[in-house]
């Protein structure tokens, strides 16, 4: 294809500015991929700031929040720790010891009561008849003895003057003899007759705790029968029966054998909570083989009447005491190691000897003062000489409470606001029940309607002081009217799906 030359030079000139642009594209393209390789490559980004994306160096790290407890020097005590069971001072079953029918009761199930208290009444009336004819027939031969002792004194005086034969004298004798054996035995049946009526009225013979009633009123009891009418159990004071390694019986039998009080503690199945106090009483005469350990028991004066028999108890019984011991925290202590926090707000460890056990605290031998910190939470995080800052122990409290009151919250009660969970806690436990199975729309629902009852019944000064004693009465209706707007929304769901087909 031929151009005029005029076309030519115009040609000419664009093939140039084209190659020129081209030329700087290129050189700008070269230039930016270089820089960007060299942005990329290892160390670069240490030299950065951090203004320019880079990552900051060690000097910069941000210091670890830790709890921190306080080293000092108090009383601690060496404790053996074991499994016990609470076992009664004495047991009896109340059985009767005469056959009847059970007329009346005097004492109610888990009472305390004293030793000849009455407990109960059976009926006595073929008692009374046996002891009243016993008292006849004692009656009837008393009367007979003093006729014949009266006619022995005439035969007697009739002898002296020799008016009668001494054989009747003494036949007369015989017969007063027998009639005093008779007299006697009348009264041996009169005190039997008399003892078995004492019998139906039954007593506690020890002092304790009843158990359950075995019988009921009506019924016909027997001493044989093999529950008895009541049980009862002497807590007070009470003993607690458990084993303790064989390691520690020289040290405890010379302990006793000296007069020294051994103090025990009796604690829950969390051993959070303390039952009582009291002291070792004695140890049982032989180790067991199989166990290595010795059965030991203590008692407990129990004057609340808290411990019960056969209750499983966690027994602590104090084998020594050292006073004044250099004491940390017990969670402070890791592989016999403590972080020290440090004036300037660094961490370093100091290698400790640890001691014995008491509650939360643990005696330890070490480089360390009363008065220093160490840190008791946070230590796996933790590396020598690591920046540190200490969180006040308010702050933590306060976190394991908001922990709490947020597990106690119903379920679906995540995403209430503070006025509606204040409203929430002055409901009765039913309608707060009630209230966690309804859905978002249905509670919002029902806190309106709470709120318009309430301004409604603010007239005077005092109407918001006075919502939360008419939030009983206004709740049953609110909540009546959320399962009606309940249901209405299902009905009118179905209607529309029938409506669609």
């Amino acid at each position: 294809m031929h151009f005029p030359q005029s076309m030519r030079g115009r040609v000419s000139r664009a093939w140039l500015v084209l190659g020129c642009a081209a030329a700087l594209v290129a050189g700008g393209l070269w230039w930016w991929l270089g820089h960007r390789q060299a942005d990329t490559t290892p160390g670069a980004t240490a030299t950065q700031g951090p203004g320019r994306g880079g990552r900051m160096g060690p000097g910069a790290a941000g210091a670890q929040p830790v709890s921190v407890g306080v080293v000092d020097r108090r009383d601690m005590r060496q404790l053996v720790s074991a499994i016990g069971t609470m076992n009664a001072r004495a047991t009896a079953v109340v059985r009767v010891k005469v056959s009847g029918e059970l007329q009346k009761l005097h004492f109610r199930e888990g009472d305390e009561v004293k030793a000849g208290q009455l407990l109960a009444e059976i009926d006595p009336r073929s008692f009374q008849a046996v002891l009243d004819q016993a008292l006849g027939a004692l009656q009837r031969d008393q009367a007979q003895l003093k006729n014949a002792q009266l006619d022995l004194q005439r035969y007697q005086a009739l002898l002296a003057q020799d008016s009668i034969a001494s054989q009747q004298v003494d036949t007369q004798k015989a017969l007063v003899q027998q009639l005093q054996g008779t007299v006697a035995n009348d009264q041996g049946q009169v005190d039997a007759a008399r003892l078995q009526l004492s019998y139906t009225r039954v007593t506690a013979p020890i002092a304790g705790r009843l158990g359950l009633r075995q019988a009921d009123l009506g019924n016909v009891l027997n001493p044989t029968d093999t529950n008895g009418l009541v049980s009862i159990t002497q807590v007070r004071p009470i003993d607690a029966v458990f084993s303790l390694p064989e390691v520690h019986v020289s040290t405890l039998a010379q302990q006793l054998a000296k007069g020294q009080q051994l103090p025990v503690e009796l604690w829950d199945r969390d051993q959070k909570q303390l039952l009582g106090k009291g002291q070792l009483n004695a140890l049982d005469n032989a180790i067991d083989t199989t166990t290595g350990t010795v059965k030991a028991k203590a008692a407990f004066p129990n004057a609340d009447g808290s411990l019960f028999a056969n209750q499983f108890v966690n027994v602590k019984l104090q084998v020594n005491r050292f006073d004044q011991a250099l004491t940390v925290p017990s969670t402070a202590v890791q592989n016999n190691y403590v972080y020290l926090v440090q004036a300037d707000h660094t961490v370093t460890q100091r290698k400790i000897k640890v001691g014995v056990t008491d509650g939360d605290r643990v005696s330890v031998q070490g480089e360390l003062s009363p008065g220093d910190q160490v840190v008791t939470d946070g230590i796996d995080r933790l590396r020598e000489g690591a920046q540190v800052t200490v969180i006040a122990a308010d702050k933590v409290e306060k976190v394991d409470q908001a922990v709490q009151e947020a597990r106690s919250q119903p379920r679906g009660m995540g995403k209430l606001t503070p006025e509606q969970r204040e409203r929430l806690a002055k409901l009765p436990p039913e309608q707060r029940e009630k209230l966690a199975k309804m859905g978002p729309d249905e509670r919002k629902a029902f806190f309106q309607k709470l709120r318009a009852e309430r301004d409604g019944s603010a007239g005077g000064a005092d109407g918001a002081g006075a919502f939360p004693a008419a939030s009983a009465t206004v709740s049953g209706a609110a909540l009546a009217d959320a399962a009606s707007t309940k249901a209405a929304s299902g009905n009118n769901a179905a209607a529309g799906a029938a409506g669609g087909r």
